[in-house]
């Protein structure tokens, strides 16, 4: 797929997912548990930024030519969290559960504005790099797959959950 084409999907996929969250409104909503699994909308858009985080900064690497090589130790894993401030999510040690707790842990007391802005930056990040990367990069190194998987997958992931929370308490959508 044409790397302009590529980012035209994401960014459809964006913005799907920003007009639900626009749609859910009131920012007491977005704060609410219970809402992405236990955690609030929040917690889901906090999550939402570690893993776009984490994937700029591989593509970044990438680009730069830089090695990543995912944790293969708790220590390794540890000391990569510390360092970068989101986990690893390429090791194999990591499981499903663990930077869920961690990332619901870390934004517990930042606020919603500034998650917003976290996340927004680190979305023009990953467009920013891909507008930078040449097509043998990015099918090199499988850089659509993983956006998808750090990005797209995610937004859908968390509209399901936003959309069944509407559901059952009956709160209509603008």
């Amino acid at each position: 797929m044409p790397k302009k084409s590529f980012i035209t999907k994401l960014l459809h996929e964006r913005d799907k997912f920003e007009l639900l969250l626009n749609r859910v409104g009131y920012i007491r909503r977005m704060t609410l548990m219970g809402v992405a699994g236990k955690g609030s909308i929040k917690d889901a858009l906090a999550s939402i930024l570690t893993y776009e985080q984490y994937i700029a900064d591989r593509m970044a690497e990438i680009l730069h030519e830089e090695p990543y090589i995912p944790c293969k130790t708790q220590t390794a894993l540890d000391a990569f969290q510390d360092e970068f401030g989101y986990p690893d999510f390429g090791s194999p040690l990591l499981d499903e559960e663990t930077p869920k707790a961690w990332v619901i842990q870390k934004y517990r007391n930042i606020s919603l504005d500034d998650v917003v802005a976290h996340e927004l930056q680190a979305f023009s990040s990953i467009v920013s790099l891909l507008e930078k990367m040449p097509e043998e990069i990015i099918h090199q190194h499988n850089i659509y797959n993983r956006i998808i998987n750090h990005t797209s997958q995610q937004y859908r992931e968390y509209a399901r959950e936003i959309k069944h929370w509407l559901k059952i308490n009956d709160i209509q959508i603008k």
